[in-house]
């Protein structure tokens, strides 16, 4: 299933993405499910959803002309990984690291697959990173790697759009990376029964058409299941949480010369199975 929420912001209904124009709206059937959150993960949701699939009775929502939200509802948190594919921490001057860097994005960055990115006032470099991101089903607390994957909800794109400059000079990369709608997600939360091998996911961004990043994800250090496992050892996963998996080399800042966000940019990224986001720079 490729889950959606859509609708104006701050006021999406969840949905299912029929692939044939149309949108199953969750809401307005018998199980009334509120939104795709921690409560929806946590419980029987996606059990729920594959039943309303089979409801003659389902309405549906055309999806000519709607906005569509981040797939997931307020994440409890988003934790993401830095230089976890070796040609991206060489081409910042960085070591290859022995084990995840782990970093964070504040929540309110999060805006949908096709909002605009807002340069905060004296923003001087702003780049953005194509990422597969996790989205996590089940409360998961000390998780082994080869029980890690069942712990999945599901597979999404993020933008991990940063503001090198405030990065670079904070000591950490918490406000680099957390300005208001830094985080584009979606357009789909993709379950694993549509996904084939992940260590086989093509992850493109394209910057005003020119082709930036364009990588594998076999090409990761710390796959899927390992960062589950080191992430899970120390702090509780909860349904609806965020873990993206880092970016590939190729971004704009590190090349010769940088290629920049600048208002009026088209920012599109993609990765197999998981659909296309495209946002314009204001």
């Amino acid at each position: 299933m490729k889950l959606v929420r859509f609708g104006e912001q701050g006021r999406e209904r969840p949905g299912i993405w029929m692939g044939d124009g149309r949108i199953l709206d969750v809401r307005a059937t018998a199980f009334q499910i509120e939104d795709y959150g921690e409560h929806f993960f946590g419980g029987y949701g996606l059990k729920q959803l594959r039943m309303l699939l089979k409801d003659p009775s389902a309405k549906y929502v055309e999806t000519d002309g709607v906005r569509l939200g981040a797939p997931i509802a307020r994440p409890s948190k988003m934790v993401c990984v830095g230089a976890n594919y070796a040609a991206h921490a060489k081409e910042f001057g960085h070591t290859v690291p022995s084990e995840p860097i782990l970093f964070s994005k504040a929540t309110t960055a999060v805006i949908g697959p096709n909002d605009p990115i807002v340069l905060p006032p004296g923003a001087r470099e702003v780049d953005s990173e194509a990422e597969l991101a996790v989205v996590i089903g089940r409360k998961a607390r000390q998780v082994s790697r080869g029980d890690a994957l069942a712990y999945v909800a599901g597979y999404t794109i993020l933008n991990d759009v940063t503001e090198r400059v405030v990065q670079r000079s904070g000591g950490q990369w918490f406000r680099g990376k957390g300005f208001d709608s830094f985080c584009p997600i979606g357009p789909f939360l993709v379950t694993p029964d549509e996904i084939g091998d992940l260590t086989d996911l093509n992850v493109q961004q394209h910057h005003n058409g020119v082709l930036l990043q364009a990588a594998n994800t076999k090409e990761m250090m710390f796959d899927i299941p390992f960062l589950i496992e080191y992430i899970s050892q120390g702090m509780t996963l909860l349904p609806g949480d965020v873990i993206s998996t880092g970016t590939p080399p190729g971004i704009g800042s590190a090349r010769d010369p940088q290629i920049l966000m600048r208002a009026g940019d088209e920012i599109r990224i993609s990765v197999d199975g998981l659909g296309e986001q495209c946002c314009r720079v204001v």
